[in-house]
């Protein structure tokens, strides 16, 4: 049986008394290069969205058009990253909730409970892990789309900088285009080192690392702040 994305776990929390529930996910946990990009949304269930529903399902297009009405109706909103360098650092893991719970603290309103897509945050507000959430409840759709629309912009205007890996078509992931890119020219600074196919390109070098880690170290600490 197919899942269904709907407003049932929102209801649900509030028929347990919450009245302001948060949505949340992340795109780019499996890419090669750049960030990982959380998402965080409330949505104003009295002003429906038709058609909120994971992020991967949806036409390019269509994400777009649904990225534009959630944050016309939603309550609030936030989008927050964590980069290449803090993926190495901490693990991918780690950093994609790490971003989630960045956007979480850019919200504008202040949610009472949570709904997450697959992992538990750590935070005192009340939450429900959901596996596959994105394909189920309404509000971490909405999140899932903000979330890669907003990488997927991204990935756009590192394609004009880095042309060499078809930025614009795998969005870092670990498509032949890209791995062959990887074995021709090597890795960018904004590569995850830690990830294998990075690791083993036939260009990595140690003089690559030196390079990275102060950059790394730099944009963490700017992440985190």
């Amino acid at each position: 049986m197919g899942r269904l994305c709907s407003s049932r776990y929102e209801r649900q929390a509030r028929h347990l008394g919450f009245s302001c529930i948060a949505g949340l996910d992340e795109v780019g946990r499996g890419a090669l290069f750049g960030p990982v990009v959380a998402a965080a949304v409330i949505l104003d269930l009295a002003r429906r969205i038709h058609g909120l529903d994971d992020s991967k399902k949806l036409r390019p297009e269509r994400r777009e058009e649904l990225a534009v009405r959630i944050r016309e109706r939603a309550l609030a909103w936030a989008v927050a990253e964590v980069d290449a360098g803090r993926i190495d650092a901490w693990n991918i893991h780690q950093a994609s909730r790490q971003a989630m719970l960045l956007a979480l603290g850019d919200l504008k309103v202040t949610p009472d409970y949570l709904l997450v897509d697959a992992v538990k945050l750590e935070t005192s507000i009340p939450q429900k892990p959901l596996i596959h959430g994105d394909a189920r409840s309404i509000s971490i759709a909405a999140a899932s789309i903000l979330a890669k629309q907003a990488r997927d912009h991204m990935m756009d205007r590192w394609a004009s900088l880095y042309p060499e890996y078809g930025f614009e078509r795998n969005r870092g992931y670990a498509t032949p285009d890209h791995l062959d890119a990887l074995r021709r020219v090597g890795p960018t600074p904004h590569h995850r080192f830690s990830f294998a196919p990075v690791r083993n390109s036939s260009c990595w070098s140690a003089s690559a690392t030196q390079t990275l880690l102060p950059l790394a170290d730099a944009q963490g600490e700017s992440a985190a702040e």
